[in-house]
């Protein structure tokens, strides 16, 4: 009799959807040589190829192509094992959680400690970073769950919509009041990296409002801004739910140049298929824990 172990069909879909033993090994935490011998014992099980092996990569056979079908059924079958039978205190694993550093500041570890309390078993491997990579991270399945500026516009990838962060803008509680409101904006303006929506947003602003000649500085980390705001080296408009601990330190200080920019919108996104119950769970968890930090916060 032919006997197929679960651990070799999920091995040949990573496989098929990373496009390569190399990506699929990265993707599974395998070495390259379990990940080719994995498939080499599922084609001797079968008497058959299932993948071309070309200067260009690997291409499914027709064989291939069948199992396939069938594979998606089996994945798809112990997801349901694992949501309706499986106690979550069994399940063991890795979950690769992608954060902006503003969830980050806030309430991951509120969300870390509530995946550990539901599934005590499993491994949670988590990355800072902005939200352009870790959109790549979720496409490139890299990471299986990202909490992020959003949504991921993209037909594969679900996502749920979190709370947002409203902004405010900082100065230093030492910094000398300006006669106008206006001649705030004229210093050194801190704010998110080149390459993110909410620093689009402000430039445009900036130059409509204040002119071509702003001065704008530009950060992938949030902490160093209010850090060099509370230097007096520049403004900066950034979330109140993380400047208001430093407002109530007094170590900075709120103005208002009569507007600000949007707030920012957070989506918790994972890829649709596989369908996975932990990673659902998990975004489903992430949302939770952000309603219950913004009502506890009051923001």
């Amino acid at each position: 009799m032919t006997r197929i172990n679960f651990e070799q069909l999920r091995t040949f879909l990573a496989v098929v959807r990373l496009g390569g033993v190399r990506k699929a090994a990265a993707g599974l935490n395998l070495t390259q040589p379990a990940v080719t011998a994995r498939i080499k014992n599922l084609e001797d099980t079968l008497a058959c190829e299932l993948f071309e092996r070309r200067a260009g990569g690997m291409r499914l056979t027709k064989r291939g192509e069948l199992l396939l079908a069938h594979a998606e059924k089996f994945e798809h079958l112990a997801d349901l094992v694992e949501k309706d039978v499986v106690d979550p205190g069994g399940i063991e694993g890795r979950l690769r959680l992608g954060v902006s550093e503003t969830i980050a500041q806030c309430w991951l570890p509120d969300l870390v400690s509530r995946l550990h309390g539901a599934y005590p078993g499993l491994e949670i491997e988590f990355n800072v970073d902005i939200s352009l990579t870790l959109r790549e991270g979720i496409l490139n399945r890299e990471i299986d769950l990202a909490i992020l500026l959003g949504p991921v516009s993209e037909y594969s990838v679900n996502n749920i919509e979190l709370p947002g962060f409203d902004l405010a803008w900082y100065a230093a509680a030492s910094a000398e009041q300006e006669t106008s409101v206006e001649d705030y904006l004229r210093r050194p303006v801190l704010t998110y990296a080149r390459n993110t929506r909410p620093y689009r947003e402000l430039k445009e602003m900036m130059f409509e409002r204040v002119g071509p000649d702003v001065s704008l500085f530009p950060s992938s980390s949030l902490s160093a801004c209010f850090r060099l705001v509370e230097a007096d080296l520049g403004v900066a408009v950034l979330p109140r739910a993380i400047g208001q601990e430093f407002v109530r330190a007094g170590r900075i200080r709120e103005f208002d140049p009569g507007w600000v920019p949007s707030p920012l919108r957070f989506t918790a996104s994972y890829l649709g298929e596989p369908k996975s119950h932990l990673i659902e769970t998990a975004a489903r968890l992430a949302q939770e824990v952000a309603v219950a930090y913004r009502n506890d916060k009051n923001i």
